[in-house]
């Protein structure tokens, strides 16, 4: 079957794919999105969060076939054409990424989380821990994790 779809702000298109065929497969293997990862394929790590038509979803439990006609966002759509996205950059400079593999999950999240709490308002840090509980990291200890948040959202804020 033919699945087309909007991913990052560009419609695009996958062939031939098979009906129990992933989301997360066709992101990364048909598109060459390889940012968010394939790790647990149980839905329970995060690290292959998106975003299908603004809610953060596991890609590795959506069907390719039920993204037909909707919107993806993956972390290599967080980033805008003048570089890193404020998370992005704050996961950076807060020392947030160690081996890598949970990150673009966590991002995705975090940016989600974010938008959910419009400036002037912060989300809390039981808000974060919440936000971010279906995303799991072996290497941080998530502290510096919960740091990039709180300096992503001081940055968008203006502080």
């Amino acid at each position: 079957m033919r699945v087309t779809f909007t991913v990052n702000g560009r419609e695009q298109q996958a062939d031939d794919v098979w009906e129990g065929e992933s989301l997360l497969y066709v992101l990364r293997e048909r598109m060459g999105l390889p940012g968010s990862k394939n790790a647990c394929e149980q839905g329970e790590c995060g690290s292959c969060t998106v975003r299908l038509d603004g809610v953060p979803v596991c890609a590795c439990l959506v069907a390719a076939g039920q993204a037909e006609g909707r919107e993806v966002v993956t972390v290599e759509g967080l980033a805008g054409d003048d570089g890193l996205s404020t998370v992005q950059q704050a996961f950076v400079d807060a020392g947030a990424v160690q081996c890598g593999f949970c990150t673009p999950g966590l991002l995705v999240a975090a940016d989600d989380l974010l938008e959910r709490y419009p400036w002037p308002t912060s989300p809390s840090d039981a808000d974060i821990r919440e936000g971010l509980s279906g995303n799991l990291c072996r290497c941080t200890g998530y502290e510096k994790i919960l740091d990039a948040v709180r300096l992503a959202a001081a940055r968008r804020e203006g502080v």
